[in-house]
């Protein structure tokens, strides 16, 4: 816990002290309670992980599907509006503004959700749709639509679906 705040401290700089982000901060109660969730979740226990979900979702905006897999660290500043899907997988310490939507486009159960590396950050109502992968070190800007996966250390904006091939079809 002392590491994620020590997060919240680097990345945000309205936070003013450690007990403030443990107390005030949407994001630290979204994932304390998402860490319960999903460790329910993985031992199969039917109901209660969706419960807290919602829960947590209620009292913080936030919403955490119990399935979604969480690295360290993550920094979720304001929180508001953001929705992490069921097969979603996030790296070490990365960064979600609010209104941002990790998403799926199928229908199946199977991974359909994005995929980010390290110390992605992801700006205020992007929204990241499919299984797709955002490359370590990585930034989408704000209300973004990506579509396609994004390589390491790049900077995307506006609607991403991919690098075009030489006859102008997507390359995936």
């Amino acid at each position: 816990m002392a590491s994620l705040i020590q997060a919240y401290l680097k990345n945000d700089p309205a936070a003013r002290s450690g007990l403030e982000v443990l107390l005030l901060y949407p994001g630290v109660k979204a994932l304390g309670l998402h860490r319960v969730a999903h460790r329910l979740h993985r031992w199969g226990v039917p109901f209660v992980p969706r419960a807290i979900s919602e829960f947590s979702r209620w009292i913080t905006g936030i919403e955490i599907h119990p399935g979604a897999r969480i690295g360290k660290r993550l920094v979720i500043d304001h929180g508001m509006g953001i929705v992490i899907g069921e097969t979603a997988e996030i790296g070490d310490d990365c960064v979600i503004y609010h209104g941002v939507t990790l998403g799926g486009v199928a229908n199946v159960r199977a991974k359909r959700h994005p995929t980010l590396g390290d110390r992605v950050l992801i700006g205020t109502g992007a929204t990241l749709l499919g299984d797709i992968h955002i490359g370590n070190d990585s930034r989408v800007g704000a209300n973004s639509l990506i579509l396609a996966d994004v390589p390491p250390a790049t900077t995307v904006t506006g609607v991403h679906r991919g690098v075009a091939s030489e006859k102008g079809n997507p390359s995936k």
